[in-house]
């Protein structure tokens, strides 16, 4: 327990100094809110705090600089990524936090890097993740985000479909980029939690 204290103090350390102030207060509400709903769901506490640290470790590098860093460390850059690198945060993170802040676990990793447009069949840590960032306390703009910090922790499936069609309703409003995951995501928990409920939508 010392060791996972003393890497959890040391990560706050080094991203304090990385990340603006209201980007540091987001991590610790994602970090804190994923270890609660990893106590909910029965999942390993530690890794969803760690994922939850790290998730936006990239956030803050200006946009470009994060396209020619992707460039520089072989990551796949999609022609959607190119015009808006700004999307490139979390395939970003990934990599730094397996390659810069030690992180050798990749389920974890991989819960970084699903964690703003989810995907189809997602671990419990992906999904706590992908959640926890959604309904961190300090988020306030979103709609409907009562009834999905309800949701959360009651049927995680459901709040994750939700989570996606909100998120491509305000997209398609905005006329914004869409990522196809985030697409393909909601398509499939849309027909899990059907199959799940009979049939009924």
């Amino acid at each position: 327990m010392k060791n996972v204290k003393k890497q959890q103090s040391a990560l706050l350390k080094k991203l304090k100094r990385k990340l603006d102030k209201e980007r540091f207060m987001h991590t610790l509400g994602v970090a804190y809110t994923g270890a609660s709903l990893a106590m909910n769901y029965r999942v390993d506490i530690q890794k969803a705090f760690l994922a939850g640290l790290l998730h936006d470790c990239a956030k803050c590098i200006p946009n470009k600089k994060k396209l020619s860093l992707c460039r520089e460390c072989g990551l796949a850059v999609t022609a959607s990524e190119d015009k808006n690198p700004f999307m490139l945060h979390a395939k970003l993170g990934a990599h730094f936090a397996s390659h810069k802040y030690g992180i050798k676990d990749k389920e974890i990793c991989s819960a970084i890097l699903f964690h703003t447009t989810g995907r189809p069949r997602m671990s419990m840590l992906e999904k706590i993740i992908f959640v926890a960032d959604y309904i961190e306390p300090g988020r306030d703009k979103a709609q409907n985000l009562e009834e999905i910090r309800t949701l959360s922790f009651w049927d995680i499936d459901a709040a994750v479909e939700k989570i996606c069609y909100d998120t491509l309703v305000y997209l398609e409003d905005a006329k914004k980029e869409i990522d196809t995951m985030t697409r393909e995501t909601y398509e499939y928990y849309h027909e899990l939690n059907k199959n799940k409920n009979g049939g009924k939508p």
